[in-house]
């Protein structure tokens, strides 16, 4: 944060601190001055805008959802996780039961012990807030009650089951998430999927019209509920806002001039992290992948439309399919990727298409439906399957083939599925693999998070999509005409 230079506000900050009354009303209507005055200790370095920004948005008195994501270090937790929930309490938003959430039950313990170090510690804010009481209830969450305003601020983990919780006629009215996601959580579509069911299903149920919730946080995967939050806002199927602060905007511009007045100041700060994707992750909010990736996102290229004119050659469809029969909870799922090929100035492209398989189905299902796919994508005759040439796989290859359709068998030989998508990989850097602007976000997902995310039965589809079908194709007529 930063210290109060200019002489008006000098003036008033020192006539606030001999005049209770004077100081009570100025910091009832603004955070902003309620800081500036009771949490004077936490000011080290001049406000900056977006600071200010911050404080202005905490006196809103709506409810609606207010995303924050910020750099490291930019104050964030001390403005939403210290002074907001005992502001929006003392101040005109008149508060009655503030529920601040953590990831782990340390992280809640700590959040608790801030508020309550301020509250016992702070000589100035105990005696115009006091007198406060620290209490356990039967949501086995850590309370501190100020009867004065009759009012709780209860802090809970994710973890913590808080269905139902309420404030004796009072459910929570404002709710703060502090960075309620890390590294690990945010691995797994699966985990991903679990902390937005976890938010949408239990935290915006706890209140009632009234309430406002405010997460916080930094950005850690582009499927975070963070950006889950961003998306839903900015199609304006959820009503809040959403902000980002990176250290240094789009021109460069450092957003905390007080703190980092100088270039030189940003380079020392990059130097004290010492690591170059921890500071672009958490203080420019760039996403980074990891050294092991085989995949990066911005190698993806999209297309509107497949191509046309004589320079391109006839197209040919091609789909290739991972089976997995069984259809347990814990079991693989059948994929198959379709694309169409096209040759041109020698070159191949593959246009993927959209809406790619995968399901759990059993053998008989997913013949049937592999075989609508080769009709489908052959727009009336059937085009060629592609099908591992491994184990049970093969007896399809004999079955199709019997009933007279063409499909090759594809022989990985000994090469794992981390070899085999990576020599996709200058295909896709260098844009000879094309993908659908929609209905190809799972597959594009697996590709890019290769070894993290729980499935990756699309890449397996995808990976031999490509490596049999660069291969030059065995003349196909078709022979069945779809009915």
């Amino acid at each position: 944060m930063e210290s109060l230079t200019s002489p008006t506000e000098f003036n008033l900050i020192a006539k606030m601190m001999i005049d209770a009354k004077l100081r009570k009303a100025c910091t009832r209507r603004s955070h902003y001055w309620f800081f500036n005055v009771y949490f004077c200790r936490h000011v080290a370095y001049k406000t900056a805008e977006f600071q200010k920004e911050m404080f202005t948005m905490t006196q809103r008195e709506v409810s609606d959802i207010l995303v924050v994501v910020s750099f490291r270090g930019s104050a964030k937790s001390t403005i939403f996780s210290l002074s907001y929930p005992i502001w929006s309490i003392v101040g005109i938003l008149q508060k009655k039961f503030v529920l601040l959430i953590a990831q782990t039950q340390e992280q809640a313990r700590q959040l608790l012990k801030n508020i309550r170090n301020e509250l016992e510690n702070n000589a100035l804010l105990r005696n115009d807030l006091g007198p406060f009481q620290e209490e356990q209830d039967e949501w086995n969450s850590g309370s501190l009650f100020i009867p004065k305003y009759k009012a709780k601020i209860t802090v809970v983990s994710v973890e913590q089951s808080i269905r139902g919780i309420k404030h004796h006629e009072h459910r929570p009215d404002l709710i703060i998430l502090d960075d309620v996601e890390d590294l690990n959580s945010v691995k797994t579509r699966e985990s991903r999927d679990k902390t937005y069911q976890w938010f949408t299903g239990d935290i915006t149920s706890l209140g009632d019209k009234h309430t406002r919730i405010v997460v916080i946080g930094n950005l850690l995967h582009k499927d975070s509920l963070t950006m889950r939050l961003k998306e839903n806002i900015e199609k304006d199927s959820l009503s809040g806002n959403y902000k980002e602060y990176p250290l240094l905007d789009k021109e460069g511009k450092i957003l905390w001039p007080g703190k980092y007045p100088a270039m030189e100041d940003v380079e020392k700060e990059k130097k004290r992290i010492g690591d170059e994707t921890a500071w672009k992750r958490e203080y420019l909010l760039h996403l980074v992948p990891s050294h092991s990736q085989i995949v990066h996102p911005e190698w993806i290229q999209n297309y509107d439309n497949l191509p046309e004119g004589s320079d391109w050659s006839e197209p040919r469809p091609v789909t290739a399919v991972d089976l997995a029969i069984s259809q347990k909870e814990t079991a693989d799922y059948t994929a198959a990727v379709s694309a169409i090929v096209y040759e041109h100035d020698g070159k191949k492209y593959f246009f993927i298409l959209p809406n790619p398989l995968n399901e759990r189905l059993d053998f008989p299902t997913a013949t049937q439906r592999l075989i609508e796919i080769m009709h489908c994508v052959g727009s009336g005759y059937p085009s060629t399957l592609i099908v591992e040439s491994v184990g049970f796989q093969q007896s399809m290859v004999q079955q199709l083939e019997e009933e007279g359709y063409a499909v090759i068998s594809h022989n990985p030989g000994r090469s794992d599925k981390a070899t085999r998508l990576s020599l996709t990989t200058s295909m896709i850097k260098q844009g000879y693999i094309k993908f659908p602007k929609h209905g190809a976000e799972k597959l594009i997902e697996q590709i890019v998070g290769f070894g993290i995310e729980k499935h990756d039965d699309l890449v397996d589809a995808f990976s031999m999509l490509i490596l049999e079908g660069m291969k030059t194709p065995p003349p196909v007529e078709p022979m069945i005409m779809f009915v």
